[in-house]
């Protein structure tokens, strides 16, 4: 186990981060309906020309990694502030190779 004292904590640093969390609660949801409104918009392009719109893919999975990283700020899960206070995040992951429908 590790002896080491935790440094303490100030009610200070938490209102901080509290209203840190209470800004990125609209831009949680502002993140969601871009996602919402990059998949419809990934549809209908599918539905019209029969293949996908990798900008369009790979835009929605770089906003999906910056709701990652919010989420997990919001819910105490990691330190590091999201985006505007520190770099944008990279991919997590990369997209599969092909979009298959079976």
């Amino acid at each position: 186990m590790n002896d080491q004292p935790k440094a303490a904590v100030s009610r200070q640093q938490i209102a901080l981060r509290l209203l840190i969390t209470i800004l990125f609660l609209p831009i949680n949801g502002i993140i969601n309906a871009t996602i919402v409104l990059t998949t419809l918009f990934q549809y209908v392009y599918l539905f019209v020309t029969l293949q996908h719109s990798e900008p369009v893919r790979a835009f929605a999975n770089k906003v999906i990694g910056y709701g990652y990283h919010v989420w997990r700020f919001i819910s105490l899960n990691e330190n590091r502030r999201p985006f505007p206070f520190s770099e944008l995040p990279g991919e997590m992951e990369s997209p599969e190779g092909e979009v298959n429908f079976q």
